[in-house]
């Protein structure tokens, strides 16, 4: 897919390589990082969001070469915030989605970068690289795991679909918290999930791994590169709490119809 820069088109195949590479760069660090002492873990909103030193520094390797090679865009990120900009285009970075699980030693956190135009993400990557798990997509052009195209599970019964979920970060102060929605699918599902990076749940419903997700109350950064892979596969994604920030949804459309309902 190509799309007008500058009077010139930005082909987005060649935009992802990038986005690649600099995943990979970004995995590197983790991975230089994990499971070792010296983390330098802080904390954020409250004791349940953490940092470390691995997500500040992926952050800064993958901002630098965002900004080397296009610095008229603007980038929302987690660590940094959103730069100010009247670009069409955003860069939207989780440079480690799911610190807590990183930061305990456990393999499943991710990269997620996506590229916005006009508040639309048309590129996306997610990078597992503890599991070596490489998703990418480009608008209307499919889903991809490590190069081979992927699609969404075709499951229609609840009893045989094993579907993920996450808490909030304000799950202790706030009563709105997930708890209702997970009593009421855990019995009716064959299996439930609790993985801790919204970006690799959504990538998993992308693949057919997982065949249905939801959370409350996550970030643009934890999502943007996420819902592309998983609509791109064929997942029907929707935001369903307009008031709990972006609150998101993703099953196969075949399930669709049995296991909306139950979340409230």
């Amino acid at each position: 897919m190509k799309v007008a820069y500058k009077d010139k088109m930005l082909d987005l195949g060649e935009v992802v390589l990038l986005m690649k590479d600099w995943a990979m760069m970004a995995g590197d660090i983790q991975l230089g990082h994990f499971r070792k002492s010296g983390l330098d873990i802080a904390t954020k909103y409250n004791d349940y969001d953490v940092v470390t030193i691995a997500d500040k520094e992926s952050e800064k390797t993958i901002l630098g070469y965002i900004r080397d090679f296009f610095p008229g865009h603007s980038i929302l990120s987690e660590e940094s915030g959103e730069t100010e900009g009247n670009s069409p285009w955003r860069w939207v970075i989780d440079p480690l989605d799911g610190t807590t699980n990183y930061s305990q030693g456990l393999p499943v956190f991710s990269v997620s970068i996506a590229l916005e135009y006009e508040g639309e993400a048309v590129a996306g990557v997610v990078y597992a690289p503890y599991l070596k798990e490489m998703f990418t997509a480009v608008k209307e052009e499919g889903a991809y795991l490590n190069g081979q195209k992927i699609g969404c599970s075709g499951k229609e019964e609840l009893s045989s679909a094993v579907v993920a979920t996450g808490m909030p970060v304000d799950k202790q102060e706030n009563p709105d918290n997930n708890l209702a929605n997970i009593a009421n699918v855990v019995t009716k599902v064959r299996g439930l999930r609790r993985y801790g990076s919204a970006a690799i749940d959504l990538c998993y419903v992308a693949a057919g791994y997982l065949d249905a997700f939801w959370e409350l109350a996550l970030h643009r950064w934890d999502i943007a590169a996420g819902t592309l892979i998983a609509s791109e596969a064929g997942a029907r994604v929707e935001f369903f709490r307009p008031d709990r920030e972006y609150s998101i949804f993703a099953s196969s459309p075949q399930l669709y119809p049995s296991f909306r309902p139950l979340i409230h």
